[in-house]
């Protein structure tokens, strides 16, 4: 009874690392999945987001702004348009991203204080997202082309990648570990690490929920460890299939927004 016993313990236990029949082994494929429930749900979409910015002191900043986005095709390139609300020294700012497959995004920043459009060249891609912890990059998502994947484990869970930055050159972190969640495909947890190895920067999920057949990510966060501050973002409102139309992408909507879309 003792040996039967230490022998389902020894299955059990190496069931969570070698995953189960029908897993998904290939990281690409995977990786694939995930950028299509994280970024193309639908054909395009809109939501209301709120964050709140801590710093490491725990002086608290918030941010609320309405996102619109469509998709020009499945896993291709998608237009995207932020539109800051409150609180009133960001209120009228836009941000504008023509996300492209095969090269660098091309974002912009209105700034109605100047009545100026600030491009947003690829190389502060990485820098931070009007003062949040999330990056421009991370708005639009990271184009899996940049990175080489590989999968280390799967459980009953989750699959758990590791990305390795083609140009590290590019990026401030090393590699990042990725845990996509094995039912819907989203990542929900990004830990990004140094060339010490030393764990820099979290993203986790902290609430999904099903809108209109499509799991959507409600409440997230990321954090900054090097001192502890960190931005959670939680959204509302979230609509899918709405009929946008494709004119509204343009550098006209930086300074007209399409009030009729942002309800």
């Amino acid at each position: 009874m003792k040996y039967l016993s230490k022998l389902l313990i020894l299955v059990c236990s190496l069931s969570s690392f070698v995953g189960q029949a029908g897993d998904l082994t290939n990281a690409n494929e995977i990786i694939t999945k995930a950028n299509l429930a994280s970024y193309y749900s639908a054909d395009d979409g809109s939501a209301q987001a709120r964050m709140i910015i801590v710093d490491a002191q725990g002086n608290k900043q918030m941010r609320q702004f309405t996102i619109l986005r469509k998709d020009q095709t499945d896993l291709g390139n998608q237009d995207i348009l932020v539109f800051f609300s409150r609180p009133t020294d960001v209120q009228g700012t836009v941000f504008r991203v023509v996300k492209k497959v095969t090269s660098d995004d091309d974002r912009w920043l209105y700034l109605p204080a100047l009545d100026l459009v600030k491009r947003i060249s690829a190389g502060d891609k990485r820098t931070s997202f009007v003062g949040a912890h999330f990056f421009y990059e991370d708005v639009s998502g990271r184009n899996p082309a940049e990175d080489n994947f590989t999968l280390l484990k799967t459980d009953n869970n989750f699959y758990t990648i590791k990305a390795q930055p083609k140009d590290l050159n590019s990026v401030e972190f090393d590699h990042y570990i990725v845990s996509v969640d094995k039912n819907t495909f989203l990542p929900m947890q990004v830990d990004f690490y140094d060339s010490q190895g030393k764990k820099s920067r979290s993203l986790q999920v902290l609430k999904t929920e099903v809108i209109d057949g499509f799991t959507t990510v409600m409440h997230s966060k990321i954090t900054q460890h090097s001192d502890g501050s960190y931005t959670e973002m939680q959204f509302r409102n979230v609509k899918y299939n709405v009929g946008l139309p494709n004119d509204i992408f343009s550098e006209r909507s930086l300074r007209n927004p399409p009030k009729e879309w942002l309800d």
